[in-house]
């Protein structure tokens, strides 16, 4: 199972265009925005950066972000990401996470 950053990217960003629908704190949507943006920036796959525990040296990757990074990156799905988009079904995903940002 291989995700690229674009991937990784999408789905943060995603996630905060949602979070902003919900009118969330907007504290928690600039963090999705901004480590969103930090993984599109990166020279390195963050896979690397997941199996050699180094996430935290992501602008903006907080702990609970860094958890969301692993366990997209290790499974391939976000849990958290999946009951999102099932409170928006009026919106047009693209089914798998290699979706447009």
């Amino acid at each position: 199972m291989s995700i690229s950053n674009a991937e990784i990217a999408a789905v943060f960003a995603d996630i905060a265009e949602m979070l902003r629908l919900k009118k969330d704190n907007i504290f928690k949507i600039r963090a999705y925005e901004k480590v969103a943006r930090s993984i599109n920036e990166l020279t390195e796959p963050v896979e690397w950066l997941v199996a050699e525990g180094r996430l935290k040296e992501i602008p903006g990757a907080g702990e609970a972000i860094t958890k969301k990074i692993t366990e997209l990156v290790n499974t391939g799905k976000l849990a958290f990401y999946e009951k999102l988009k099932a409170e928006f079904p009026e919106r047009t995903h693209s089914g798998s996470v290699s979706g447009p940002l």
